[in-house]
């Protein structure tokens, strides 16, 4: 069977581009254009589609690209030490509910197949994973083999996982750049990969393997998700020569992974001073011949621990309207622990500000509608009209109704005699100039 890239290719319209144009008000013909060009993928994995495991949820399809509406991902599973499958389960609710587009399954601790067949059965959206966390449980990294390798991405994609976190850019060569820096090598799956690369002296086992995977990839089209195992992890490791040599094989990637016939997007950092985002973003496009790009944040201050879901949604904001595709949030647990269901929430809700901002910023068709449909009715005083088209209608609620009645024509904030909003409906109404 053909990928949806593959389709796209041969000119062929799928009933997920049919879908994926409806839900961003664009022509299929245009969605399809643009997955053939590398533009926009459709993480869609066939099992997945079908509804598998028998009971499981049906994917509906989203796209990411530049194309349609900026998406989000949040990443939720458990670790060695905290959470359950129950709570991951409502991690997913959560984020499907305020605003997440896809989910990325990184558990690190407890029964890791069956937390992702049971997170995927639950799943309308599109959920990710890094196979190489399940390839090295139990034992050492230094011990992982092509086999383990190959055998896990089978296993995954025949789960139904929908896009892989695959650090194949990482190579045996880039590791001593790393160490001039403060905070070395941030991402889990590139500092694994680094270890395994140092003990064996070879190179980087996914680089090697990149046709083999490619192929399991193709057979249920699963979408690269090309990991930044170089990322930097602070302001001052921004933008310097590991992360862009590891951006240089990404896009030798990029070209591979279509010749076989394989979606893919390429991920980027990580923590970037404001004033580098528009550069980032603009050398990974020329790199990466435009494939989505899949930033997390950018982080764009390192101190402020416990708030990070607003620093990075000012840096997601920027690197949405310079060219990124998909925002992966941050939590405010972000260094500090595993997120809650709260933190869950605060973050979906923080990166969906940056997506939307962003999109109208951009003039995307359409974005802006929804701000002038709420600013029609606060100037009204509409307020079960302002409840209806808030992001969140019942946090809105709440706090409009803590002083006073929701129907009451001014609010807490100035008093009936002093609202201006009141004031200027009664200028409106009097006719005078």
């Amino acid at each position: 069977m053909k990928t949806q890239y593959q389709h796209a290719q041969a000119g062929v319209i799928t009933d997920e581009m049919r879908r994926v144009g409806e839900r961003e008000n664009l022509p299929p013909q245009t969605i399809r254009q643009e997955l053939a060009a590398g533009r926009l993928v459709i993480p869609a994995n066939r099992l997945h589609l079908a509804g598998v495991p028998p009971s499981g949820a049906r994917l509906d399809p989203c796209g990411i690209g530049r194309a349609v509406a900026t998406k989000v991902n949040a990443n939720i599973g458990a670790s060695p030490v905290s959470s359950s499958r129950e709570v991951e389960l409502q991690k997913l609710r959560w984020s499907v509910q305020y605003g997440a587009d896809t989910v990325m399954d990184l558990s690190t601790g407890g029964d890791l197949d069956a937390t992702r067949e049971y997170l995927i059965a639950s799943a309308t959206v599109p959920v990710g994973t890094v196979p190489i966390y399940s390839m090295i449980v139990g034992k050492p990294v230094e011990e992982l083999t092509g086999d383990d390798i190959l055998n896990t991405i089978a296993a995954q994609a025949a789960q139904g996982v929908d896009f892989f976190t695959v650090h194949a850019g990482i190579l045996r060569k880039h590791v001593p750049l790393a160490r001039k820096r403060k905070m070395g090598i941030v991402s889990r799956g590139g500092s694994l990969l680094a270890k395994w690369m140092l003990h064996h002296d070879r190179e980087n086992p996914l680089y090697e393997l990149f046709d083999e995977i490619s192929a399991i990839m193709r057979d249920y089209d699963v979408t690269y998700s090309l990991g930044d195992g170089l990322r930097p992890g602070c302001l001052a490791d921004a933008s310097d020569r590991a992360q862009f040599a590891e951006l240089d094989v990404l896009g030798e990637l990029v070209d591979r992974a279509h010749q076989a016939g394989v979606q893919v997007m390429v991920e980027g950092p990580g923590h970037i001073p404001y004033d580098q985002i528009e550069m980032n973003m603009k050398r990974q496009e020329e790199v990466c011949g435009g494939a989505p790009f899949y930033v997390l944040g950018p982080i764009v201050t390192d101190v402020f621990p416990g708030f990070d879901h607003i620093t990075s949604a000012i840096g997601a904001t920027a690197a949405a309207y310079y060219g990124a595709s998909f925002l992966c949030y941050v939590t405010p647990a972000e260094h500090l622990g595993l997120p809650t269901p709260q933190d869950v929430k605060a973050g979906c809700v923080a990166y969906k500000i940056a997506a939307h901002a962003a999109d109208v910023a951009r003039g995307l068709p359409g974005a802006r509608g929804w701000d002038d449909r709420m600013s029609e009715a606060r100037a009204e005083f509409q307020w079960e009209r302002q409840f209806e088209l808030a992001f969140d209608p019942q946090t809105a609620r709440e706090i409009r109704c803590r002083d006073l009645e929701a129907d009451a024509d001014y609010c807490s904030m100035c008093g009936r005699n002093w609202c201006a909003v009141r004031i200027n409906r009664e200028l409106r109404e009097s006719g005078k100039d």
